[in-house]
């Protein structure tokens, strides 16, 4: 079987979509559907059913899948090793972590990184959703969850605070809480719907002060990101609760009740089991060690 035609098969049938394929595999969205087209020519098969909202596995194309998905990720983790069997740390590294962490906490720091790795090219994805680290969709996650693979090596890098915050032109117009009961004069910002949030009690300031049995105060406005909330908080729009990893460095969100503590969470470096000892992990991993250490300092 035609290796291409597999790898672009994989790719299709994990973003579910030509257009993102293409993007995924840097070919034009003409070039994925012929090689699809050919696949299935060669297997007498259809693999997937099309439609307008992109690409739906047929039952051959779902046991193609899974070998192709087996197959994937024998030859990343290949081509992992022979770039870690190099004299120094060098080649790619794709690396997976939350909009908002990532974004605001790791990119910052990864021009040090680069400074004494320059052979190392960090390929950053952003995304709130668990990318496959087993299945070699990443070679590294930050993530402010712990593992639920067993397959997976988690270090703990950070124990993260969350604090409320506001913005200079909000103070300026409402006069700050002294008090938890006195959010409820205050407009409330704050992530929701709080069952889908990727860390517990993101929406603690909708509660915080208030006796046991009374409702939640209503938002001003909820937001599905972290990276919103902030953004609402800058805006002037109210008071929200960030990590402190978010906005410690923000010189546009001021602290609201410094004494007042949400719930804490832990941030962990995970890799896949079969990368343990990679000279390019284990030099990102010692380099974000150090980091977290100066920022916990």
């Amino acid at each position: 079987m035609d290796w291409d035609k597999l790898k672009t098969f994989h790719a299709a049938a994990q973003a579910g979509s030509l257009t993102k394929a293409a993007e995924m595999l840097g070919l034009s969205q003409s070039a994925v559907s012929r090689q699809i087209a050919a696949l299935e020519d060669d297997l007498g098969a259809a693999l997937f059913h099309r439609h307008a909202r992109g690409l739906i596995r047929t039952e051959p194309g779902n046991l193609l899948f899974e070998a192709a998905k087996e197959i994937a990720a024998k030859a990343a983790i290949a081509e992992a090793r022979v770039q870690d069997a190099r004299d120094e740390p060098c080649g790619e590294l794709k690396v997976t972590a939350p909009m908002a962490l990532g974004a605001i906490w790791l990119a910052p720091r990864l021009a040090g990184f680069h400074d004494q790795y320059p052979q190392i090219r960090i390929r950053l994805m952003l995304d709130d959703h668990e990318l496959d680290l087993a299945g070699l969709e990443a070679e590294v996650g930050i993530r402010p969850w712990p593992s639920t693979q067993n397959d997976l090596v988690q270090r703990k890098l950070l124990s993260v605070d969350q604090h409320l915050y506001a913005s200079a032109a909000y103070l300026e117009k409402h006069p700050a809480p002294v008090t938890a009961a006195d959010l409820d004069g205050h407009s409330i910002i704050h992530y929701g719907p709080p069952q889908l949030a990727p860390i517990p009690g993101l929406d603690w300031a909708a509660r915080v002060g208030r006796a046991e049995g009374q409702p939640p105060r209503p938002a001003v406005v909820e937001v599905n990101t972290i990276h919103g909330v902030m953004k609402s908080i800058e805006a002037g729009m109210g008071i929200g609760a960030l990590p402190d990893y978010v906005a410690r460095e923000n010189s546009g969100l001021h602290q609201v009740l410094p004494d007042l503590r949400g719930p804490n969470f832990e941030v962990y470096f995970v890799y896949p089991s079969e990368l343990r000892g990679s000279r390019r992990i284990v030099a990102f991993r010692d380099f974000l060690i150090e980091q977290a250490r100066r920022w916990e300092s």
